[in-house]
């Protein structure tokens, strides 16, 4: 099997996002072209369409803090700033259009079994594959890894 020329990497932004950055570099050769991506989902998609206030300053000021926190994470392991994409939509979705706009021939997500938060991811990256033109790698995400209990 030949090396991956693009890959994207979907990171929640969290402390976990460092180590699936690591794994799709290790999948890197010096050719290779890896982007990441973080997706917010509008709070009107999550929380229904009965949301009583405008939210669009309060999900500007996400998108603007989570580009910061992506970026300093893609610069870790060398991502270009034009190579980080903060979008807002359908987390699936919005990262299997971004996959077939750069080409790429991998999405790289983490993957976790647990409740809350983490089941959402799981269920990420479960909900990718069947839509997913490339491959899909999920990275399970040991939450207790890191943690300064």
């Amino acid at each position: 099997m030949s090396t991956y020329q693009t890959i994207l990497t979907a990171i929640d932004c969290s402390d976990d996002s460092p180590a699936l950055l690591a794994r799709a570099a290790s999948l890197a050769n010096s050719t290779t072209d890896i982007h990441l991506i973080h997706v917010i989902e509008p709070l009107a998609l999550a929380y229904g369409a009965d949301v009583p206030m405008d939210v669009s300053e309060l999900q500007g000021t996400l998108i603007e803090r989570a580009h910061g926190t992506a970026e300093k994470y893609a610069s870790t392991i060398g991502i270009d700033k034009e190579r980080v994409y903060v979008e807002l939509g359908s987390i699936e979705k919005t990262i299997q259009d971004k996959a077939r706009q750069i080409g790429a021939d991998l999405i790289v997500v983490g993957s976790h079994t647990r409740s809350g938060l983490a089941l959402l991811l799981g269920s990420t990256a479960r909900g990718l594959v069947p839509g997913a033109h490339c491959d899909v790698l999920a990275v399970k995400v040991d939450p207790k890894k890191g943690s300064k209990d």
